[in-house]
């Protein structure tokens, strides 16, 4: 008597849902998610605003593989086997269209983040997938001849099932301990820490112009190598934005062993350096030398901004460009191309927080994402040591690797 492969996937996010969904029915297998809070794809939900950020536009694989700090070796097999182009293909064949906005970043075109939802859950119901909720895995005791060859789970309800393939889809978890019952099983666990975070300042006077945002500046860590571009806003509690969001993550451990005690170097004005600064100026005192510094913004910095870093270099209301101090001039410049702002602590957003960390990828066969140290247990999305910067990067992440997973559990491929 024919009997059904049972896959367990433990986690509904957003790589064990895409996985299930990518399971066909017709192979003969029963799968099942065991989610241990009430709710699926709850990443999915309140990514982007509610509106989803699903992938990212850019088709060059070593170019967006340059968009992740870790993970790089699994990535260059799962990237190539299910990249953007495929992902938009996926959810286009299901009548779900994407969309690219000036950045790069990829939406459905509803602007609605259920879109998304419905979509995979629609596919996971047609592929008769069965989700059980409130059911937290506290162990798995891998195939032995004494449990009949079967994956054993056992919850925190004291409940136990069997399976004959596990994929685990937890996404990552921001406390060492919190992996133990997957270090049991012999994994090595790469120390999470967070990832994608914003930068505090308490008490910088910064913080008053809560609101200003620029459209492009760089951030520097002070003592490191790592820099990164792009978008910063100024909040109350200090700098966000994409320029901050991707500094964090290529620092993340570098931050986390400072305790998030740093300096951050601002250069408000990227591709400028001294010289060319100087050139700026030396017109400006020449051609518009009887303008006020103040009422002349030359860099097309916000006001309030251009007015702060000209205060703290000593510009004052009646200051003229053509008689601005040497002293002056100099301060100036640091403050455009190497603002110092002491940092002190971080601003997770818990319901978008990425961990860098997790399973290491060198216990994970990157053709199937099945363990290297347990056959036939298998792992997608963050709960591995990959993570990306913000931009749609993680979640193309989840759907590339589920999208894996889910070929090596049907058999598709070895």
């Amino acid at each position: 008597m024919f009997t059904p492969m049972k896959i367990a996937i433990i986690g509904a996010g957003a790589a064990g849902c895409f996985a299930a969904a990518n399971i066909p029915y017709s192979t003969g297998t029963e799968v099942a998610i065991f989610e241990k809070t009430g709710k699926a794809l709850q990443k999915v939900k309140v990514s982007g605003g509610g509106r989803c950020n699903v992938t990212h536009h850019c088709f060059d694989i070593p170019e967006l593989l340059e968009r992740y700090p870790r993970g790089k070796q699994l990535l260059r097999k799962s990237l190539y086997r299910f990249g953007p182009q495929q992902t938009i293909d996926w959810f286009e064949q299901r009548g779900v269209m994407l969309k690219a906005e000036e950045d790069g970043r990829m939406f459905p075109v509803t602007d609605d983040s259920q879109t998304i939802i419905d979509c995979i859950w629609q596919e996971m119901m047609a592929q008769n997938v069965k989700v059980y909720y409130h059911k937290s895995v506290s162990s798995i005791t891998p195939p032995s001849a004494e449990n009949n060859r079967k994956f054993i789970l056992t919850f925190s309800d004291t409940s136990v099932i069997a399976a004959d393939k596990v994929l685990i889809t937890t996404g990552g978890f921001p406390k060492a301990d919190q992996y133990n019952w997957l270090a049991t099983l012999g994994h090595n666990i790469e120390t999470p820490v967070p990832s994608l975070f914003t930068f505090n300042m308490p008490g910088n006077p910064i913080t008053e112009l809560m609101g200003v945002s620029v459209p492009d500046a760089t951030v520097k860590i002070a003592g490191t190598k790592i820099s990164q571009s792009g978008p910063l806003l100024i909040t109350h509690w200090g700098m966000s934005g994409p320029a901050i969001l991707k500094t964090s993550a290529f620092a993340a451990r570098e931050l986390a062993d400072r305790n998030y005690n740093f300096t951050a170097l601002i250069n408000w004005l990227p591709g400028t350096d001294d010289n060319d600064l100087k050139e700026q100026i030396n017109y400006l005192r020449r051609d518009q030398g009887k303008n006020f510094v103040m009422q002349k913004n030359p860099f097309a910095l916000p006001k309030r901004l251009w007015e702060f870093i000209a205060t703290r270099a000593g510009v004052t209301d009646q200051t003229r460009w053509g008689d601005l101090p040497a002293g002056v001039q100099n301060k100036l410049t640091e403050a455009l191309l190497r603002d110092q702002y002491a940092v002190a602590g971080k601003t997770t957003f818990k319901e978008e927080f990425v961990t860098c960390g997790g399973i290491s990828i060198a216990d994970i066969d990157a053709q199937t994402m099945e363990s290297r140290k347990i056959p036939g247990l298998y792992f997608a999305g963050e709960i591995m040591a990959v993570d990306g910067i913000t931009g749609g990067y993680n979640f193309q992440h989840a759907w590339s690797s589920g999208f894996t997973a889910a070929q090596a559990l049907s058999g598709k491929q070895q």
